[in-house]
C-alpha cells in the first residue's frame, strides 16, 4: 500500500513540477514517468531511515503515515524531474 501511495505521489508532484518549472516539462507522459520514479525512490529511501513500517505498527493506517508518503513521493518525482529535465537541456546543446 505504502509503495502504491508513493508512486502516485510521484506522479503528480512530477507533473506538478513540470507545471511550476517549463524549463524542465517533459511533457505529462515524461513528467508521470520521472514522477514515477522519484516517488518510488522517495519511497525506499524514507522507508530505509526508519519511517517505513509506520502503519503497521500503529495497526493499520496511520494518517501520518500516509501523509509522510505523500510527501516523500511527492518531492521525491519533482526532484527526480528536475534532474531528468536539467540533463536533457544540457545533452540538446
Amino acid at each position: 500500500m505504502e509503495l502504491i501511495i508513493s508512486l502516485i505521489a510521484g506522479a503528480v508532484g512530477g507533473n506538478v513540477a513540470g507545471g511550476i518549472f517549463k524549463n524542465i516539462n517533459l511533457g505529462l507522459l515524461g513528467n508521470s514517468i520521472a514522477g514515477i520514479i522519484g516517488g518510488g525512490l522517495g519511497g525506499q529511501i524514507l522507508s530505509m531511515l526508519g519511517a517505513g513500517g509506520v502503519a503497521e505498527a500503529a495497526g493499520g493506517a496511520d494518517i501520518g503515515a500516509i501523509i509522510g508518503q505523500v510527501a516523500s513521493g511527492g518531492v521525491g518525482g519533482g526532484v527526480v524531474l528536475a534532474i531528468v529535465g536539467i540533463a536533457k537541456k544540457l545533452m540538446a546543446k
